[in-house]
């Protein structure tokens, strides 16, 4: 057996024995099962954290919809945006890039400026709002982002739509 044969059966060994406890991080920083991952429960980070990301998603709403060919704020769509404004005055620590994107009818041209100008609308909204500015930043994926791929009307609307993405620990 070669050296390199019996390198990749170690390393073979050594990678099947960390997947043995699925479980082994869970509890570590005494959480009480609030650990990190998708069943974190109560802890920091997770949905039920009014101050987490995963909360402001889920909770607050991180998108808004708009109509065809528009960039105009519906009242559900205000009215989710007050809600992140509120989340965002609270948790100063994040800034928030809006990404504009648009459904895949029209040129790439066409979109890229659409949803420049619905990033560009949440952005005006969330500053009124008392959002600084400089926690901001829009940007514009036209239709090159679609979450919904077909050719009806469901997907259409559902890839009308800006979202407020943040990260953390760069607010001023």
């Amino acid at each position: 057996m070669t050296y390199l044969s019996k390198t990749m059966i170690l390393v073979a060994g050594l990678a099947l024995a960390a997947c043995t406890n699925p479980d082994r991080f869970e509890d570590q920083a005494g959480l009480g099962g609030g650990g990190f991952g998708a069943g974190a429960g109560a802890g920091a980070g997770s949905v039920s954290d009014p101050t987490s990301p995963a909360y402001f998603q889920q909770a607050i709403g991180d998108r808004v919809l708009f109509a065809v060919d528009q960039s105009t704020l519906s009242p559900a769509a205000q009215a989710t945006l007050d809600r992140q404004a509120g989340w965002l005055m609270t948790n100063r620590d994040f800034t928030a890039v809006i990404e504009g994107h648009a459904d895949e009818q029209g040129t790439r041209e066409y979109n890229l400026a659409l949803g420049a100008r619905r990033a560009n609308a949440v952005q005006e909204y969330l500053v009124s709002r008392g959002v600084a500015g400089n926690r901001l930043r829009a940007v514009s994926y036209g239709k090159e982002r679609p979450i919904e791929i077909c050719s009806n009307e469901s997907c259409y609307a559902k890839n009308r739509r800006a979202v407020t993405v943040l990260a953390a620990g760069l607010g001023s």
